[in-house]
């Protein structure tokens, strides 16, 4: 199963898979000792408790389109302005690309923004206008999207790090 897959499942609402807590360990490494963080696509909050249980990382607002749980703020992630006080945009965006790269735009302009999202984008014509924007890829591979699947995803995933006020070169972190 696969966030992107098409005929193989239903897509769940709003793109919503939770994020296991192996696609944040290859992360880990690339965020400093103590950072703060919003998670604008928090659905059931999974991403912010991983990091904040396994790196220390404060949430300083973690909202959705439709929370699915009751401590997750409810809002439209382009209403949302970061505080300025905040290290990073750290989020598990929807995939399709009429939502995602809207949000690369909108967030990287407002502080350094981590997506994890399919890795073969970058292979693509599409990714081309955002990386002068892409700092740091870090692979993580393959993982289990739908906890009571006997499968992980058929598609590679990646965290992106992208920030409007990079113009240097990309650094590529593979496994």
């Amino acid at each position: 199963m696969a966030k992107r897959s098409t005929g193989t499942f239903k897509h769940r609402k709003n793109d919503f898979y939770p994020t296991p807590r192996e696609a944040v360990l290859p992360l880990l490494p690339h965020l400093p000792d103590k950072f703060t963080f919003y998670e604008p696509c928090a659905g059931d909050g999974r991403l912010v408790i991983h990091l904040q249980d396994l790196s220390g990382g404060i949430s300083i607002g973690h909202t959705d389109i439709d929370p699915g749980c009751s401590w997750v703020g409810q809002a439209d992630a382009f209403t949302i302005e970061v505080p300025g006080s905040t290290d990073f945009v750290i989020t598990n965006p929807p995939w399709t690309r009429s939502l995602l790269h809207p949000m690369i735009d909108y967030f990287a302009e407002q502080c350094p923004t981590w997506f994890l999202f399919d890795a073969d984008w970058i292979h693509t014509k599409q990714a081309i206008p955002y990386l002068t924007m892409c700092e740091k890829i870090v692979s993580v591979g393959r993982v289990k999207w739908i906890e009571d699947s006997p499968h992980t995803g058929k598609d590679n995933s990646c965290w992106y790090l992208f920030d409007a006020k990079n113009r240097g070169k990309t650094i590529f972190y593979g496994r």
